[in-house]
C-alpha cells in the first residue's frame, strides 16, 4: 500500500512511519518542517519520502495528496500543546489545525476514494463520571480550546467519508518528542519531591505499540470509532509517577494532589479519561499489551 503519513516529526507519527516501513509499505511522510528531523532509525528514514505541508493550506494539502494519490492517509498532525491552545493569540491557530487543516484532508480523501484514519483523544469528552467512555459515545462536551478543536476534527472526517477509522487515545509517550515521562524523569533528578495530581484517571499509550495497532487497521476495511491506549488498568497521573520512579530506581517522593491543589493548568483537563476498548478484540484487533510493560521497553529505549 501506499501510505501518507502527517505530522512524522512527532511522537506517534515517527514509529507510525517506522512500523509502516517495516511491514513493506511505501510511504511518504509530511510535516511543516522543510525536512524530516525525526529520530533516525535504520533505513526506514531512508527510504520514506518526505513532503513538507501546511495542512492549513487547503491548495498545498490538494496538490500534495492528489499527485501522492495515497491508499491510505494516517493524519497524525495536531496541535497539542493543551494549555497553549487556552492563549487567545492561539486560539484560531489551534482551529486552523486541528478542525480546518483535518477538514482539508478529509476532502482530498473523499475525492480520491482512499482511507482516512483519524488521531483523536479522550479530550473531546467532560471526564465526568467513573464509567469507561464508549467508542460511539456521542455525549460531546470538551472542557477546552484543544479537546473541542479536536471534536470538529472527528465531525469533519466523520461528514466528509465513509472509508475512515477515528481513534482516540490518551497520555502519550514516545521517543521522538516530549511527554510525561520524561518531564516526571527530569525532576525526579532534579528534587526530592514531586505534587503530581491523583484524580484524573485514564490510561497510557505508548506510540510504538499504537503504531502497531493503527498499520493493522490500514491494512483492514473495519472502518468506525475505536479506543487505543495500553492495557494495565486504569491509573491516576499519581500512580504512574509512583511507578516510572519505582521502574527507574529513583527514590523521589511522589505527593498525591487534586487538581485543584496543584492549580498550574490554563486548559481544564478531563477527570474521568477512561476509554473502553473493547471493539478493537470485538474487530479482531490485538489491543496494546500492558502500561507496565510499554513503560519498561521504553525506559530501555531511553538509556
Amino acid at each position: 500500500m501506499k501510505i501518507f503519513v502527517t505530522g512524522v516529526n512527532g511522537q506517534l507519527g515517527y514509529d507510525m512511519v517506522n512500523e509502516l516501513v517495516r511491514r513493506g509499505h511505501t510511504v511518504i511522510g509530511s510535516d511543516i518542517t522543510e525536512t524530516y528531523n525525526g529520530i533516525p532509525d535504520g533505513t526506514a528514514v531512508v527510504r520514506v519520502v518526505y513532503e513538507q505541508l501546511d495542512i492549513t493550506d487547503m491548495d498545498a494539502v490538494d496538490s500534495v495528496l492528489t499527485r501522492v494519490c495515497p491508499d491510505a492517509v494516517v493524519h497524525c498532525a495536531a496541535w497539542t500543546a493543551v494549555d497553549a491552545a487556552e492563549d487567545a493569540e492561539n486560539r484560531e491557530k489551534v482551529y486552523a489545525v486541528n478542525a480546518e487543516g483535518t477538514r482539508h484532508i478529509a476532502r482530498i480523501c473523499q475525492r480520491l476514494g482512499c482511507k482516512m484514519l483519524y488521531i483523536s483523544t479522550d479530550y473531546v469528552f467532560n471526564g465526568e463520571g467513573t464509567a469507561p467512555w464508549q467508542p460511539d459515545c456521542r455525549d460531546y462536551a470538551p472542557l477546552c480550546v484543544y479537546g473541542d478543536s479536536k471534536l470538529q476534527g472527528e465531525l469533519a472526517v466523520s461528514e466528509l467519508l465513509e472509508k475512515y477509522f477515528i481513534v482516540r487515545i490518551a497520555w502519550v509517550f514516545g521517543k521522538n518528542g516530549s511527554n510525561f515521562i520524561k518531564t516526571m524523569l527530569n525532576a525526579g533528578r532534579k528534587y526530592d519531591t514531586v505534587r503530581v495530581v491523583n484524580d484524573q484517571i485514564g490510561t497510557p499509550t505508548y506510540t510504538y505499540d499504537l503504531a502497531k495497532l493503527l498499520a493493522d487497521m490500514c491494512e483492514s476495511e473495519k472502518y468506525g470509532y475505536y479506543h487505543a491506549t495500553n492495557e494495565g488498568g486504569y491509573i491516576s497521573w499519581y500512580d504512574f509517577t509512583r511507578e516510572i520512579f519505582r521502574q527507574a530506581g529513583y527514590t523521589t517522593r511522589v505527593v498525591p494532589v487534586t487538581t485543584e491543589e496543584y492549580g498550574l493548568s490554563k486548559a481544564k483537563r478531563p477527570r474521568n479519561s477512561r476509554l473502553d476498548k473493547s471493539r478493537l478484540t470485538e474487530n479482531g484487533f490485538s489491543p496494546l499489551p500492558s502500561w507496565q510493560d510499554a513503560l519498561s521497553r521504553y525506559l530501555k529505549e531511553l538509556e
